[in-house]
């Protein structure tokens, strides 16, 4: 199993701090580095940032958002990180949620399923570098009836094949995923629960097409904090609002999947009670309500031996990268974190 490293959204004041937990994470060998977007920073620009001041660790888009871009524009985006990254760059692709697609972006928010589908099959088809020509569902290309023409890419890519990322939550997406992807990225990850909510669905979609999981990149993120063990309810009490903030405030009512997900982990009862409290405007009695469980079940928390023991289940459980998000109000506390990983991932002898 391998080790990632998110660095999350920029631009909130922690920038300096993560370019430089990102140059220790390539000196400590991890395996990639992602970086996110939503309505603030994007993410291109900040890969192309950490691409060039590191050496070896692979930069990954955890997401690009499938609204914000035309697929050709992302063919584009992805062939130019690779090339300036010297072959290094991991396209992670998602559809975001209604609320953001349809009020940032101003694209409405149906069929996602398809239109990943779409997006995907005309990325690959410019990465070859024939004359793009698709009609699907949701993309034409070129525009019918007008002066448009079949173009190119006009660069190399450093690669003939970058490989395509998906976040995915739900089943319907996890067993696509498995279809037209070269790996998964999952969120709220248990490895208690990893078989049933994501793994099973995931080698459906590859047996459809002929494949198995020889190969395919599992790759759950999941917050980091070391500490002692008789400190771990403290530990988690530190994740509460974040929990809260997906299970609880993501998307709306009806189209919340983070919910949906701790649902299916078997938290049905704290995940209405959590939503209900949260959308009423209670963010703390949202907070409170989550269980402790849920959070230690998605986190990394205590000891770098108990850590150690949960890289054991992750890995038994089929994920082949698991990227850690290490906590830490000051750069010192998230470079111990980060180090911490490295160091557990060594001793449950998983490197």
């Amino acid at each position: 199993m391998r080790l990632g490293i998110n660095l999350g959204y920029w631009g909130a004041g922690m920038d300096s701090d993560n370019l430089e937990v990102a140059k220790e994470a390539d000196r400590l060998g991890y395996s990639v580095c992602w970086a996110a977007e939503a309505y603030g920073s994007d993410a291109a620009t900040v890969l192309s940032w950490v691409a060039a001041q590191t050496e070896r660790i692979d930069v990954g888009s955890a997401i690009f958002q499938i609204p914000a871009r035309q697929p050709a524009m992302t063919a584009m985006t992805a062939a130019t990180l690779d090339s300036l990254s010297g072959g290094r760059f991991r396209l992670g692709l998602g559809v975001s949620g209604p609320q953001v697609s349809e009020g940032w972006y101003g694209v409405k928010f149906d069929k996602p399923l398809a239109r990943t589908r779409e997006y995907v099959e005309i990325i690959r088809k410019a990465m070859t570098r024939e004359r793009l020509s698709y009609e699907g569902q949701h993309w034409t290309l070129p525009l019918p009836g007008g002066p448009g023409k079949p173009l190119k890419l006009t660069v190399h890519p450093e690669r003939e094949h970058i490989p395509v990322y998906i976040a995915a939550i739900g089943p319907k997406n996890l067993e696509q995923t498995g279809e037209i992807a070269d790996g998964a990225l999952l969120i709220f990850p248990s490895a208690d629960h990893l078989e049933e909510t994501a793994v099973r669905h995931i080698r459906a979609g590859r047996e459809k097409v002929g494949k198995t999981l020889e190969g395919f990149d599992i790759v759950p993120t999941l917050p980091l904090a070391v500490g002692e063990d008789k400190d771990v309810p403290a530990l988690a009490d530190a994740f509460r609002p974040y929990t809260a903030l997906y299970v609880g405030g993501m998307g709306s009512r009806k189209q919340n999947f983070y919910n949906q997900l701790a649902q299916r982990m078997g938290y049905e009862q704290a995940a209405a009670e959590i939503q209900d409290k949260y959308l009423a405007g209670d963010k703390d009695g949202a907070a409170a309500a989550v269980p402790q469980d849920l959070i230690d079940s998605t986190t990394l928390l205590g000891s770098v031996d108990r850590i150690a023991d949960r890289m054991k289940a992750y890995a038994a459980a089929g994920v082949t990268t698991l990227t850690l998000a290490p906590a830490g109000f000051t750069l010192e506390e998230r470079i111990t974190a980060l180090r911490a990983g490295m160091e557990a991932l060594e001793r449950a002898d998983l490197a």
